[in-house]
């Protein structure tokens, strides 16, 4: 058993990734350990979600494997991920309820759709589940009711209904309250130590992610920058870390789009008038340009 838990729960090797022409991963490693919160971040657009969606098969990788429980996700036959996908839970970004069935009928949809379980089992399961988000006596109302917490509470009860092993967050914590915040952070903490669940967040909300996690990676040009406990990545000397954890505005990510020159940019004769001069120019940048290019 101990051999059992010593072994990563998600299991990524050498993955690569591209959408079209721009690649996404290159050469990615990363182990997911079972009964932890790990959280994956970095900047925007470095395939955080995308990531989510190779562990849980709905794309497969260029190279390299991604291996879930042991099993290669981008071999498995449909009915095989179908049975794969029933032991992972999701929570979206967006919730994403469905808008015509109450908060009971959106928690039960999975026991009725995966189990054979009576009606009256699955009342006393999705009444547990709603208590342990708090909102056992909203289970009356419908998504439109809700505000944005609630619905994202609901959507968790609904993630845990099938006592999955593993649950992937996308985006937790955006939008959120202050409050709505806290409680989300203390409830996936809680519910993931007391169901022995293993939980992957995506998020870019450092101080929460900090705060939930047992491990984190960062990712940033395709790699892997750094990875390690909370502690860790707080001591790490990576510039493209400090930026991202601070909230630099400047560093490896750049704030400039990359490009020609701005100064020749101005003076380009093919799109520029002749009459602009270089002393135009230089008029013309001390009156509208940014701070650090005068």
């Amino acid at each position: 058993m101990s051999a059992e838990l010593d072994t990563p729960l998600v299991k990524i090797r050498g993955l690569h990734f591209s959408h079209g022409n721009r690649p996404i991963f290159k050469g990615v490693d990363i182990d997911i350990q079972r009964g932890k919160v790990t959280t994956i971040m970095g900047p925007s657009g470095t395939g955080k979600t995308t990531l989510l969606r190779l562990i849980g098969g709905q794309l497969s990788p260029d190279a390299g494997t991604v291996e879930v429980d042991g099993h290669q996700v981008s071999a498995l036959s449909s009915g095989e991920l179908y049975a794969l996908r029933q032991r992972i839970g999701m929570l979206f970004q967006t919730g994403a309820l469905l808008t015509g069935l109450s908060v009971f009928d959106n928690v039960a949809f999975p026991l009725r759709e995966h189990t054979r379980l009576s009606e009256a089992m699955i009342h006393d399961l999705v009444l547990i589940k709603l208590q342990a988000v708090g909102l056992r006596c909203a289970r009356q109302l419908m998504p439109s009711e809700l505000s944005g917490g609630m619905a994202r509470r609901v959507a968790l009860a609904r993630a845990v209904a099938l006592d999955p092993m593993m649950i992937m967050y996308d985006e937790p914590f955006t939008g959120q309250d202050p409050i709505s915040m806290g409680t989300l952070v203390q409830l996936i903490r809680l519910l993931n130590d007391a169901l022995g669940l293993t939980s992957i967040i995506v998020s870019h909300d450092v101080q929460e992610a900090t705060l939930i996690s047992d491990y984190i990676y960062i990712l940033s040009g395709g790699r892997v920058v750094e990875h390690g406990t909370p502690s860790e990545i707080d001591r790490s000397c990576s510039a493209a870390v400090k930026q991202f954890m601070r909230g630099l505005p400047d560093g490896p990510v750049p704030f400039h789009y990359p490009g020609r020159d701005y100064a020749e940019d101005l003076l380009d004769m093919e799109k520029s008038p002749p009459t602009r001069s270089l002393g135009r120019l230089k008029y013309l940048l001390r009156r509208h340009a940014a701070p650090e290019v005068l």
